[in-house]
């Protein structure tokens, strides 16, 4: 019998999984709610979901919150779990499982995920944005992901947007914050549930007023933080995802943000070369496949 992956992205309020070949195809997925009150619980969760396809596994791949060093498999920081700091799933399930474990850092799985079969595939210098509770991040640079001397090279959402900021409240992960503009939106629309985007990309679609200024900055914000990026990198395309990232009206609303600053300021178009914005080929699951691809990198299954 052929054996399979196992990738498993770790988020604050789900946990997704699913079974890919090493072709990169999904042959199933799901989801579960993350334990949020200690690691053992948490990690009572992960060993349950492992041991139901454990007899025909070829790996294990996992995307995480947090610092990841990718060599040791171990995470610092945790972000919105924090209790996942210091943990090493490498250590933890490779001999437990008898197959191979990778970590890696959620936003830059997403980004080997568009490298390996997405919208950076035989990009030479790229970015992915993903948009959810900050903003994670994964670069491209020579066709190779860059990790930084710390890992931590793509952390987007630590960006400071104001020269005179001094509170959490001016950092580029507050403002780009996807989870937090369909609240406020979602307030303004007196929505019972605050975390309906579907009704409130409805609501933008239909240009209500109420919430066209909130999605107008949001799209600014997004279009400032891509601005500054190219100032650094260069890059030739940026992937916006996370699951609003399937909102073609998202996607435009940047895009046009994105010229609007040129316009205002002709200075910038006249020296930068415009970069391409698009979505990313697998919106919220690119994470599953980023993981898995850095698994067989790591294992030399596949080759850079």
């Amino acid at each position: 019998m052929t054996k399979n992956y196992l990738s498993i992205d770790i988020g604050g309020t789900n946990i997704k999984y699913g079974i890919l070949n090493i072709r990169g195809e999904m042959l199933q997925h799901d989801h579960i709610k993350t334990p949020k009150s200690d690691l053992p619980a948490f990690m009572t969760m992960i060993n349950k979901l492992i041991a139901t396809v454990a007899d025909n596994l070829a790996g294990i791949a996992i995307s995480a919150p947090g610092k990841v060093d990718p060599q040791s498999g171990c995470i610092y920081g945790g972000g919105a779990l924090p209790f996942l700091d210091g943990v090493n799933f490498k250590e933890q399930l490779q001999t437990k499982y008898n197959c191979p474990v990778a970590v890696e850092n959620d936003g830059k799985a997403a980004a080997l995920a568009e490298l390996w079969l997405g919208t950076l595939h035989n990009i030479n210098t790229g970015a992915v944005l993903v948009l959810g509770t900050g903003i994670g991040g994964g670069i491209i640079v020579d066709g190779q992901l860059l990790r930084g001397a710390h890992w931590q090279a793509g952390e987007v959402s630590y960006m400071i947007l104001s020269p005179y900021a001094n509170k959490v409240s001016q950092i580029a992960g507050y403002h780009g914050s996807a989870v937090a503009m369909i609240e406020r939106c979602a307030h303004k629309l007196q929505l019972s549930n605050q975390q309906d985007g579907l009704a409130v990309f409805e609501a933008i679609k239909a240009h209500d007023e109420r919430i066209m200024p909130i999605f107008n900055e949001y799209c600014d914000a997004i279009a400032t933080i891509i601005l500054n990026l190219q100032t650094v990198i260069d890059v030739q395309r940026i992937a916006i995802g996370g699951g609003i990232s399937a909102q073609p009206l998202l996607i435009k609303g940047i895009q046009n943000a994105y010229l609007s600053i040129n316009e205002r300021i002709p200075l910038i178009a006249e020296q930068l070369e415009p970069v391409e914005i698009m979505a990313t080929h697998f919106h919220n699951n690119s994470n599953l496949y980023g993981a898995l691809y850095n698994l067989l990198l790591q294992n030399k299954v596949l080759k850079k």
